[in-house]
This record gives C-alpha cells, sequence and structure tokens, in this order.
C-alpha cells in the first residue's frame, strides 16, 4: 500500500491507488485505434467534430499553432489543412472556428485550452472520465454498460486507454454521434473509432 495524501479520505485514497496501479490498456471491442498509434500535431490547442457530408463518417478537426487541419475519424487520413487560417483560435460564446474541407461553411466547436469540452456519454452506456491522480499528468478512463472507474474490475468494466505523461492534457471524450472517441494533448491526438457496429 502507497503513503497516504493528506486530505484524502480512506474511500477517495483507496480510489486513487486503483487508479495509479491500473496498467494502460487498448480499449475492449467494438472500439479500435484509428492512428498506430497517434497522430503529432505540434502545439495543439483544441478539437471539435464535424460530420463529412459525403460519408457521414465523423470529423475531427485541430486547431494548433501551426494552423488547422481535419482528420476523417475513420481512415484517419488528413482531409484537408490551413496552416494560415483568418480566424485562428477559437472565439465567441461558444469557442468556435470556421470549418475547412467538407466543412466549410460551418462553425465548428472546439475544446481544448481555451475551455468548452467533448461529450463524457455515448450511445450504449459507454462513459469517459479525465482523472490526475498524479497530478499534472491526466490518465484517461474508459467504462462500460454506463458504469464508473471506481466500480467493477479494471479490464471488465473500465480501461485506463490513456496515460498523458509527456504532454498537457487539451481535451478526452466523444463525437456527437458517440462513434469516435478522441484525447488530445499539446502534441498530438489519438482517436478510436467504432464505426460500422
Amino acid at each position: 500500500m502507497s503513503a497516504t495524501t493528506p486530505g484524502l479520505s480512506p474511500y477517495q485514497q483507496d480510489l486513487r491507488e486503483r487508479v495509479l496501479a491500473a496498467p494502460r490498456v487498448d480499449p475492449p471491442a467494438p472500439w479500435h485505434s484509428v492512428f498506430q498509434p497517434y497522430a503529432a500535431v505540434g502545439g495543439l490547442l483544441g478539437i471539435g467534430f464535424g460530420v463529412d457530408p459525403r460519408s457521414g463518417n465523423d470529423l475531427v478537426m485541430v486547431v494548433s499553432s501551426t494552423g488547422h487541419g481535419l482528420f476523417d475519424a475513420v481512415s484517419g487520413e488528413k482531409i484537408a489543412r490551413d496552416r494560415d487560417p483568418e480566424d485562428d483560435t477559437p472565439d465567441g460564446p461558444d469557442l468556435s472556428c470556421p470549418g475547412l474541407g467538407p466543412l466549410t461553411g460551418q462553425r465548428v466547436h472546439i475544446a481544448g485550452l481555451y475551455g468548452g469540452g467533448l461529450h463524457t456519454t455515448a450511445h450504449g452506456g459507454w462513459c469517459v472520465d479525465a482523472v490526475a491522480p498524479a497530478w499534472p499528468h491526466h490518465r484517461v478512463l474508459l467504462s462500460g454498460e454506463g458504469g464508473a472507474p471506481w466500480r467493477g474490475l479494471h479490464g471488465e468494466t473500465w480501461w485506463h486507454v490513456f496515460d498523458a505523461t509527456w504532454s498537457e492534457l487539451r481535451a478526452a471524450g466523444f463525437s456527437p454521434s458517440g462513434r469516435t472517441l478522441a484525447v488530445a494533448t499539446s502534441s498530438d491526438l489519438t482517436l478510436w473509432t467504432r464505426a460500422g457496429e
């Protein structure tokens, strides 16, 4: 047993130890990785989602210090890039940026450094939580069947799917469709999809 952390109740200490002891694992089926293992995006500020009007696939828009990019969340293909966008950071009350590529003419809500957030639940009872038991390092926990990381067993009802030890966490969550799970840090983008489920 590790040393107790001042200010935590025995219950909270147990939760902290449970999360710290859980190894990072891949999400269970039907989730599968889009990138192997991630897409490098230096200076990532935030991400947002749209839908490709042609294929119906989720699209992930990435806002970074070097411009904007758009990825297909099923294939991982980069389908659009703007290295010098006129509206380069999320603004307005909805923290949005103008879309690019197939999202041209739309505003895309961005979650990340400037605020905002992604969906934390998805159909099928999936939930995602970002926790920091060893702050400033964040861990992303996926749970199924409407569960929570403090119930059930790791690898059965919840999974530690991401460990942000090298970069700052910007956003973690689901697309509005619930078919994509994304984790964005200041240096990279990790995606899992369950498209075709």
